[in-house]
């Protein structure tokens, strides 16, 4: 058994779907269920007995401490956390909470329980911390990517608060020997993305006939890793990955905002046509407040240590996400009107 944090969010929910895809092994599910917390995202195993949901907060030792006491899991993999860098700007309170002081917490908890395992269940045990590229901070537009031994400089109250996260990872590593693996994404896209972010809030809004706001220019470079892919270096990790140790996971596949937005407008002209081009419905507005312009990261330790390399290059991921969502209007529907948050299981649900 594993227990997984945040597990209803984006790529949490991705995660549980794509490992008991792969395995048997059951999940015990923690997720607050914030704003971007949606139960739907794991419809498919309402009545899944080996999927087991928890609402309740990281921050809560006690709670935290039941569960671990209770189940025994043999590993803990962490993507609880705020990841929206326009509302850590807006509100970095909640950042804090969550990424640092939950992290901590849940990081005690984890220690407590590993430090009172014998034998083989402690040596098996893993802590797998998901973090991202943006703890790095910004690269020039000919500069080598990012790789696991680059300094930190965040730049949002996002990005300072997950370095903060990795930090005490990796001070709980050095100082106790609890076996932790940290993972430090590139920007994530695919099914279930909360339309806040880039992608999915530009198909939203073209569907809508609302205008697609990009950020100043548009020329932002991200890497982008489609979360599938994203679950399959995860799994890799957790299986095999050297305790104490950072992956970076890319996608390898660095695109300017702008070029997405108009890649996407073009399928949604083939796949949803409307009566002009979306791309008319692009509307450049004010840049974001110390907005970084170029992420990548190298992921070549991964794949040479782990023998992982993603499977989507990113016209392929594109097509995939955009199908996805054109085929689950409904879900889209239900984030928009508010209703997902009233979704409430009755069956698989742990006290």
């Amino acid at each position: 058994m594993i227990l997984v944090t945040g597990g209803a969010g984006f790529i949490g929910s991705n995660f549980i779907l794509d490992w008991l895809a792969h395995s048997d092994d059951p999940v015990i599910n923690l997720d607050k269920l914030t704003y971007a917390g949606n139960l739907d995202n794991l419809a498919p195993l309402r009545d899944d007995a080996r999927h087991v949901f928890v609402r309740g907060d990281i921050g809560e030792r006690a709670l935290v401490s039941g569960l671990l006491a209770r189940h025994r899991p043999r590993a803990v993999i962490h993507f609880a956390a705020e990841s929206h860098v326009d509302r850590s700007i807006d509100a970095p309170g909640e950042f804090i909470a969550t990424n640092i002081n939950g992290t901590f917490a849940l990081l005690e908890a984890a220690r407590a329980y590993w430090q009172e395992l014998d034998g083989v269940d402690k040596s098996a045990f893993r802590f797998l911390h998901v973090s991202t590229d943006e703890v790095y901070g910004t690269l020039g537009p000919h500069a080598p990517a990012f790789t696991e031994q680059s300094a930190y400089a965040p730049n949002s109250p996002y990005a300072a608060s997950k370095a903060a996260s990795d930090h005490l990872v990796r001070a709980c590593y050095h100082t106790y020997g609890l076996p932790t693996l940290t993972s430090n994404c590139s920007n994530n896209y695919g099914p279930c993305q909360f339309p806040e972010k880039l992608i999915p809030l530009m198909i939203a809004n073209a569907l809508a006939g609302k205008a697609l706001p990009v950020y100043g220019d548009g020329r932002q470079i991200r890497d982008w890793l489609y979360v599938g892919d994203h679950c399959a270096a995860l799994r890799r990790i957790l299986e095999a990955g050297r305790p104490g140790e950072v992956y970076n996971v890319g996608g390898q596949n660095e695109m300017t905002n702008i070029d997405v937005v108009h890649t996407l407008c073009d399928l949604l002209d083939a796949q949803a046509p409307a009566a002009g081009s979306y791309r008319s419905q692009i509307a450049h507005v004010t840049d974001r407040a110390g907005h970084d312009r170029r992420y990548a990261v190298d992921a070549g330790k991964l794949q040479r240590e782990l023998g992982w390399a993603p499977d989507e290059d990113f016209a392929s991921g594109l097509a995939r996400t955009v199908r996805w969502y054109l085929a689950n209007r409904d879900w889209a529907a239900a984030i928009a009107s508010g209703a997902y948050r009233d979704v409430h299981w009755t069956a698989g649900v742990a006290a």
